[in-house]
């Protein structure tokens, strides 16, 4: 059974440093889309983990802790990339002077 093990050191890594430039350049190029799609793809690895945990065989009980691992890991990059997507929306909408999509968190925003 292949699993993406995303609490590998490594490819923890290096998901976290292709987050940080994609939210990096979504921030620069003020397009909240491009951070819209990374909180996307992580919701569907979590879907994925989840389900792979639901349906595991029982000679894979092993495989359990780790994929434990791996939903705490998606739920924290789950995190990250949703408030990047409300900062850069919030960046977005003020360089075309819109309305954010949400001003639930401007408090936050004027601290950042």
């Amino acid at each position: 059974m292949f699993i993406f093990d995303i609490s590998n050191a490594l490819t923890l890594i290096l998901m976290l440093v292709a987050t940080v430039l994609l939210i990096f350049l979504s921030q620069e190029i003020k397009k909240s889309y491009i951070s819209g799609i990374v909180l996307f793809a992580y919701l569907i690895l979590l879907v994925v983990h989840v389900a792979q945990l639901v349906t595991l065989p029982e000679e894979f009980n092993y495989m359990v802790s780790t994929l434990s691992r791996c939903i705490a890991v998606d739920f924290v990059f789950i995190l990250i990339s949703f408030f990047a997507y409300l900062w850069v929306d919030d960046i977005e909408a003020k360089k075309l002077g819109r309305k954010s999509l949400d001003n639930s968190l401007e408090w936050f925003w004027k601290k950042v």
